[in-house]
Parts: structure tokens; C-alpha cells; sequence
């Protein structure tokens, strides 16, 4: 590991030596981390690193199993004075804590409110925060209600209220992740505000980009070990990324015509085109998004939780509309935000959450199934008969391997990768000419992922449909033809196979060239 640069100072807060063991996990292994006033330093590593355990140390929410916390010199207090902590270190975690009910001065002091002869003193309440939000440059009332805020309102006031505590170290995890681009650079701008007069800020984030934008230091996590530190002017994206994932990234191309993922497959006529979607959503925004899939051909659509994968597949299978955009089916357009008008234009769907909108666990195998195919199978008179269910829904279901006591058995008595068969062959089954699978894998075991990939990749090519993955797991998409990555909502880049890993972590992270030109992604 490359050594600290060297500080006269006495740090406002310093960690040697941090170990955090969970069962067999060794979450942390002999972390140092040291953070100075009027600094900010970056704290970077892929998911499973160390990151969150960390943040939950110096927090004092989690005591280590070894090692040492100092604040300004003085060693930490006990896990179980949570006051104490709150005067030496504030953290803004990535989900807001706001309460939104509760106006700006009541979430400012919440947990810790002022009081005079044992009555809550509202007036000096109100007056303090009035004054943190004027010394700061918030320009918020403090009488408003949180849940009459913007998103990055909400944030300024979780910053007001560790400033509040009278706190000089503020921890920023993900503070970007619900954050728009504009709002993005507002945030940086009181970042550097509160550095200028003297607060140590340590920023956690998955997006290099912006721990370049505004730290002075970067610290690397890999395997709960510090593997590289050094100032931000002594690093480059390469170098970063090669530290975070253990070898030099290779490096990220775009498409042949440099368009946000326009370019036509040499396999056929296309399937699915996607034109200019825009959509704002908490779980992910989308920002003139395009893209087109031809007969027979696996893309992936891939990039952080937040960068709006998800959100993207939701839209195009109907399931919510869009603000803007088109999106097409062959020649025929799809109305926006019609699931039923999706179906039959052609459009199948495996959705991430299958508990809430995959089956319906009281029903058997064939019904859930067949919930495509009703009209097919139902008699002129309207009659549809148990017994044809369970004859159209045999052949899917032997193809996907699906383990049941039988047609009939209730789908929520199967396994988690039985229930997501079952949920990818109602999609399958009505012979879909595009299929939409949101995170197909999520929470079933190794060898069911392997059979719920495979299964869909090998239907679609029997039928010659377009099929997305949309998914910030990379191994759903190690296999497509294709691989479109999403940054803050806009195409980042478009990997054509062959490719690897590094290729994928390097694009996901926002390293290289946006294919649009630009290298900035907040301006």
C-alpha cells in the first residue's frame, strides 16, 4: 500500500489498524484511514469491499473487533454514547433519514432538541437553524415541511443537522445517488464551501468521476483491505480502477458511428428501437436514452443501482410511462405506460420483483404460466378448462426445468429459482418478439441463474425475438451480445463481445469517454 502524504496537523479523524469479522466474512482487514480539516478525502472500492462496514465504524453505529478511532487526538467514545458521537462526526447516508412530516428545524434537532427548565425551546430552535442555513449559504425556511423539498433539499438539511452538532467531520455516503446533474454540482459546491472553513469531509462513492471532481485524497478499498492512497493529482482512472478491481482496465470503446447505442446488429432486421426516452424516477432518471435490438439479439443494459437500468426496462415494457421518447416494436409504436398495449405489441416481461408483480403464489405452476395466453386458450363461449392450461404450460415449463409436485402446485410454495422460471416462462410463452428481463436473477442461487440466462438467451433465439437484460449485476450480462452501460441515465457506452470484466467495471464506473463527447457528466 502506498503511504498517506504527510500532514503537520494532527488529524481531525484517524483510523489505524480496523478489523471487522462477521462469521466467516472478514469484512475489514487492518484498515488505516486518516482525514484532516479543510479536506476531502475519497473513499472508492466495488461493492463487497469493505465500504459500508467501514462507514458504520466511524460512525459508531458498529465497534470494531481491533483497532483504533482518534478524533483530534483523542480516542473515540464508546459505541453506546450515541451524543458523543454525534458531536465528533456526522454522517449523510444514502437513503435520506429525513422525516418528512416534520418541518426543517424539527429534523435539524431531531434526537437532540434544545430545552430550557426541561421544556422543548422551539425559539431557539428555529433561531439556530435559521442561523446555520444564513451561515452556510442554505437558502431553505426553516418552518417548511420536508415533504414539500426537493431531493437535494432534503439533503442540505441532514448536512444542517450535522452541522447543528457543532461536528468537523462529516461523512458523505453516496450523497449523489437521488441527486440530478444540476443538483449534483450545487452539492459540490457546499462540499468545497465546507471544506474552506475547515470541516474534514470523507466522500463515499461508486462514481469516480466525482471523487475526482471534489477530493483532495483518494483511499481505495479492495477484499476489506486499504490497497492504494494517495492525492488526487497523483492518480489517474486507470489507475484507480486497476486498484479497485486488481489489474489495469482495458479499455472502453463506442459504437462504430459514436451514437448512444444506435448501431444496427449484422444478425437481422430489428426487433426494438428505442428512441430519446426520458423518464425522472427515484429508483433512476433516464436523459435521451436510445438504443436498438435486432431479431435474435442479447443486450445487456447495465450500470449502477442508480443510473436508472431498471427504470429503463420498466419503461420499455410498459410498466410505467414515459416523459418523453418513443418506443417502437417493428414498425408499430408503443403506447407509453400500457402494459396490456406492450403484450401485444409484442413485448414480454420478466420483472425484478417477482414476489409483486411476477406470480400469484396461491395459484399453481400452469396458471400463473398461461396468465399470457388466457385469450388463446379460452373455448368460443369464453370456458377456459384446467386441463388446457396445464397441456400449454408442460412444454415451457420442461424447458425451463422448473422442480414442482406439478401443474397445480402453488407457485409460492416453490423455490426462489423455481418461482423465477415460472415468472420467465409467462413471459416466454406467448411468443414474444421482444422480451424485457429486469435483474432476471435476483435472489436464487448460482445454478438457477445459469438456468434462468440460459433459458432466455436460448428462447429468444429460437424465436428470433429481441431480448434486454436490464441489470446492475454484472454477471447477467457477461454473456450478450452486447452490453449498453448506463451513467446517471444517458448511454455511457456500448461494448460489443468480446469483452470483460474490467471492460464492464471501468464503463459502470464512468471511466473514459462518455459517447456523446463529453468527459464531464455534471456540467
Amino acid at each position: 500500500m502506498t503511504a498517506p502524504p504527510a500532514h503537520t496537523d494532527t488529524p481531525a479523524l484517524e483510523a489505524t489498524e480496523i478489523s471487522k469479522r462477521f462469521g466467516p466474512t472478514q469484512a475489514l482487514r487492518d484498515v488505516g484511514v486518516r482525514l484532516h480539516a479543510g479536506r476531502c478525502l475519497g473513499l472508492v472500492g466495488r461493492n463487497g469491499a469493505g465500504k459500508s462496514t467501514l462507514v458504520a465504524v466511524l460512525s459508531g453505529l458498529l465497534s470494531p473487533d481491533a483497532g483504533e478511532i482518534r478524533f483530534a487526538g483523542a480516542p473515540a467514545p464508546r459505541t453506546s454514547d450515541i451524543r458523543a458521537w454525534r458531536e465528533r462526526i456526522a454522517t449523510v447516508f444514502q437513503h435520506s433519514m429525513v422525516i418528512p412530516a416534520l418541518t426543517v428545524t424539527e429534523n435539524v434537532f431531531l434526537g437532540d432538541p434544545r430545552t430550557r427548565a426541561g421544556v422543548i425551546d422551539w425559539r431557539d430552535m428555529r433561531r439556530a437553524t435559521t442561523q446555520i442555513m444564513e451561515e452556510w449559504g442554505f437558502d431553505i425556511d426553516p418552518g417548511a415541511r420536508c415533504e414539500q423539498l426537493s431531493v437535494d433539499q432534503r439533503q442540505i438539511v441532514e448536512i444542517a443537522r450535522a452541522l447543528a452538532t457543532g461536528s468537523r467531520v462529516l461523512l458523505l455516503d453516496e450523497p449523489t445517488a437521488a441527486l440530478e446533474r444540476s443538483a449534483i454540482a450545487t452539492l459540490f459546491e457546499r462540499v468545497r464551501a465546507l471544506t474552506e472553513r475547515g470541516v474534514a469531509v470523507l466522500y463515499i462513492s461508486h462514481h469516480l468521476e466525482e471523487v475526482f471532481e471534489i477530493c483532495d485524497e483518494i483511499t481505495v478499498l479492495r477484499d476489506g483491505g486499504v490497497v492504494r492512497h494517495a492525492t488526487t493529482s497523483e492518480l489517474t482512472k486507470d489507475d484507480l480502477v486497476a486498484a479497485m478491481v486488481g489489474e489495469a482496465p482495458a479499455t472502453v470503446t463506442a459504437g462504430d458511428d459514436g451514437s448512444a447505442g444506435a448501431t444496427r446488429s449484422s444478425r437481422g432486421p430489428v426487433r426494438l428501437s428505442v428512441q430519446g426516452l426520458e423518464r425522472a424516477s427515484k429508483q433512476g432518471s433516464l436523459h435521451g436514452v436510445s438504443f436498438t435490438v435486432a431479431e435474435g439479439e442479447l443486450v445487456g443494459v447495465t450500470g449502477l443501482l442508480s443510473a436508472g437500468v431498471a427504470t429503463l426496462g420498466r419503461v420499455v415494457a410498459g410498466m410505467e410511462p414515459s416523459d418523453a421518447g418513443e418506443v417502437h416494436v417493428g414498425e408499430r409504436r408503443v403506447p407509453s405506460g400500457n402494459r396490456r398495449a406492450a403484450q401485444r405489441a409484442g413485448i414480454g416481461y420478466v420483472p425484478a420483483d417477482r414476489a409483486a408483480e411476477g406470480f400469484v403464489g396461491l395459484l399453481g405452476v400452469a396458471e400463473n404460466e398461461t396468465m399470457t395466453i388466457v385469450d388463446r386458450l379460452s373455448s368460443h363461449l369464453g370456458l377456459l378448462r384446467p386441463r388446457a392450461r396445464e397441456v400449454a404450460a408442460a412444454p415451457m415449463a420442461e424447458r425451463l426445468s422448473v422442480v414442482s409436485a406439478g401443474m397445480r402446485q402453488p407457485v409460492g410454495e416453490l423455490s426462489g429459482g423455481n418461482q423465477q422460471k415460472v415468472v420467465a416462462g409467462r413471459a416466454l410463452i406467448h411468443d414474444p418478439s421482444v422480451i424485457i428481463a429486469v435483474t432476471p436473477t435476483r435472489g436464487v442461487d448460482v445454478a438457477a441463474k445459469a438456468l434462468v440466462l440460459d433459458a432466455l438467451g436460448d428462447e429468444a433465439r429460437r424465436a428470433g425475438a429481441a431480448l434486454v437484460i436490464a441489470s446492475d449485476e454484472l454477471d447477467d450480462v457477461m454473456t450478450c451480445d452486447r452490453v449498453i452501460v448506463l451513467v446517471r441515465g444517458a448511454v455511457f457506452a456500448e461494448l460489443t463481445a468480446p469483452y470483460d470484466r474490467e471492460q464492464l467495471i471501468a464503463a459502470t464506473e464512468g471511466i473514459g469517454e462518455r459517447q456523446d463527447g463529453h468527459h464531464n457528466l455534471y456540467g
